[in-house]
């Protein structure tokens, strides 16, 4: 157990090459804008299949028409 413990250290502080914190920063944008991007598309998606057409059922039970709504109701028939 010591061995592995020295060999794991010995790997991460001298063979594992670490990113510098510009390095850091500038992914961590990259993260955030593609997200927000990914984000915007979901929600355009959501919004031209259905979400506009939302409503309450005659049973009183929110229907999501939406992309959400058409992956539960295959969900729902597995």
């Amino acid at each position: 157990m010591k061995a592995y413990l020295e060999d794991t250290y010995n790997e991460l502080m001298y063979k594992v090459s670490w990113p510098t914190w510009s390095e850091l920063q500038s992914s961590a944008i990259v993260v955030l804008v593609a997200s927000v991007i990914i984000a915007l598309i979901i929600f355009v998606m959501d919004y031209v299949f259905g979400v506009q057409n939302a409503g309450v059922q005659e049973t009183g039970q929110f229907v999501w028409r939406g992309m959400l709504g058409w992956i539960y109701k295959i969900l729902e028939g597995l």
